[in-house]
């Protein structure tokens, strides 16, 4: 009774040590972990490194996995780029084995874990800031060191013998599965091992099954979460089980190759070992394919919400910059799409057509449910953002929100263009034109990705002609002829309106038709003018005041 509770304590200690440490990690790293992330998926193997570097300092995959689930969500990432970093993820939390090998099982570490924990306690208590997550990271240390010595102490004669790889392997997935932490269950291994209690060959078959039940909390956190979300829960099942496949077809290989290296090396630093190589060769396996494998889990797990709508998702909320990012896209998406419309009503009115904005051609409803979202999600933030720059970002995108929604509102109210004469056809001209720079200034916001330094201005960020994007001094190009067009609409409305009301006087129009003529042209400028401000909001450019 006393070694199962010697055993139950120490992996229960483990795990508290382990989400304290992390805890405090985390908020040392502070917005530094989502700019590493960022930055670091240039390409698929820089991913990789960096998401596995990222999980060893933090110590914590779900941490490094989660932010990345926020930043993809956002369309900061792609769907590739988050897939690499969360592989990387997967090697980077073997470094929680390296630690029990080295330090853990070796040396009673109970007389200096006790003050360290003291100490720690104390930081995290009467320190601010990142000197409490300090105080927080060095108390969960030591709770982890305690823990493991107690885990020590207590397997020596618990572990009762396993028959067969596949029993084991099973063992191991359930292991995980009930204390819903690998990094724990490869710990009571690599104790139960250097405490005589499992051989060098059962051990690994259980860091088998270990490994493919970790996917188990991602499939629980999967239901009813959303489609990127899923996504990344498959992709990270697929890999578990393709990596454990791997392992289990070596297994007869590896097995002896372990054996004669224990003459030379310990049994607990050869586990660790094959911890890592078991989760490295699972990436560099699936690496060189990962377009294929990303193209095989959108198959599989389609998109099927609204395209504007999209990157709402709650994962992005857990992090206040993927949050702005997530609301910023989506106004782009609506301003492209309404814009865009908008256009082309413009411009079959220009060359003599009759039509109405919001009515069959201009998709009102769903641009503005898609803003009312948006707004709506953007509340539910989990907190302001940490810098300046961020702040700035957040209030920038929420001018473009307010102007989107108000060029939104106008074109659902019943009104028409301009019903005849030169100067109305030339200011659905003039709309026409403008409407499509919006669109266009929209349509890079809604593609570029987000610059992890928001010190410098996006429209500098502007994306190759390669990879399909208009580059930074086109965009300004655009931006300039789009405030142009604002301002000579805005002078064509003050002549037109003179010219209109003196008509009453000389007959062609009757009072009613010229104020509608007058009202319509008045419509058209702000329509220019919001569709003007939200776009430059969104690049960048926008100013506080407007």
């Amino acid at each position: 009774m006393s070694t199962t509770i010697s055993v139950l304590g120490g992996v229960g200690l483990f795990l508290l040590g382990m989400s304290v440490m992390t805890a405090g990690l985390k908020g040392l790293a502070g917005s530094k972990l989502r700019t590493v992330l960022s930055k670091a998926a240039a390409t698929p193997l820089s991913g990789a490194f960096w998401g596995a570097i990222v999980t060893l300092i933090v110590q914590s995959s779900s941490a490094t996995t989660m932010t990345t689930i926020g930043l993809v969500s956002a369309g900061v990432l792609t769907f590739k780029q988050g897939l690499a970093l969360v592989f990387g993820a997967n090697v980077g939390t073997t470094g929680t084995g390296w630690l029990v090998a080295l330090i853990g099982v070796r040396v009673s570490l109970t007389a200096a874990a006790l003050p360290m924990i003291f100490i720690g306690a104390l930081i995290k208590l009467l320190g601010h800031g990142r000197l409490s997550a300090a105080g927080a990271a060095l108390a969960g240390y030591a709770l982890v060191l305690f823990g493991l010595t107690t885990l020590q102490q207590g397997l020596g004669g618990w572990w009762s013998a396993l028959y067969g790889v596949l029993a084991l392997v099973m063992a191991g997935l359930v292991m995980t599965a009930v204390m819903q932490s690998s990094t724990a269950a490869i710990a009571v291994t690599l104790s139960a091992h250097y405490a005589g209690a499992v051989g060098l060959d059962q051990a690994c078959a259980l860091i088998i099954g270990q490994n493919i039940g970790t996917a188990t909390s991602s499939a629980l956190a999967a239901i009813g979460a959303s489609s990127t979300a899923k996504r990344l829960a498959l992709a990270y099942i697929l890999f578990k089980l393709i990596a454990a496949l791997i392992a289990l077809v070596l297994f007869p290989v590896t097995i002896p190759l372990l054996a004669r290296a224990a003459n030379a090396v310990d049994g607990v630093t050869l586990l660790a070992a094959y911890h890592t190589a078991y989760n490295v060769i699972g990436v560099l396996v699936l690496l060189p394919v990962i377009d294929r494998f990303t193209r095989l889990v959108e198959r599989i797990l389609p998109d099927r919400g609204s395209p504007l709508t999209r990157c709402l998702d709650p994962a992005a909320l857990v992090t206040p910059f993927a949050t702005v990012e997530a609301v910023r896209r989506t106004v782009a998406r609506a301003l492209e799409t309404i814009c865009g419309s908008l256009a082309t009503v413009f411009s079959a009115a220009n060359s003599g057509a009759s039509t109405h904005p919001g009515k069959n051609v201009v998709p009102v409803a769903e641009v503005a449910d898609a803003l009312r979202k948006a707004q709506q999600f953007l509340s539910e933030a989990s907190g302001p953002p940490e810098s300046e720059d961020e702040q700035r970002r957040l209030t920038s995108t929420l001018h473009a929100l307010d102007h989107a929604s108000r060029l939104t509102e106008i074109v659902n109210e019943e009104s028409g263009l301009p019903p005849g004469g030169v100067d109305d056809v030339q200011a659905a001209g003039m709309c026409a034109e403008a409407m499509r720079s919006a669109a266009l200034l929209a349509a890079e916001v809604a593609v570029l990705p987000a610059p992890p330094d928001l010190a410098v201005p996006i429209l500098h960020q502007g994306a190759s002609e390669k990879e399909g994007g208009a580059s930074g001094d086109a965009i300004v190009q655009v931006l300039a002829r789009l405030e142009q067009c604002t301002k000579e609409l805005a002078l064509l409305r003050s002549d037109h309106r003179s010219a209109t009301l003196g008509s009453v006087a000389s007959g062609a129009l009757t009072a009613d038709e010229a104020i509608a003529r007058v009202d319509a042209v008045r419509r058209l400028e702000l329509l220019v003018h919001h569709a003007w401000r939200s776009a430059a909001h969104l690049v960048g450019r926008g100013r506080p005041a407007q």
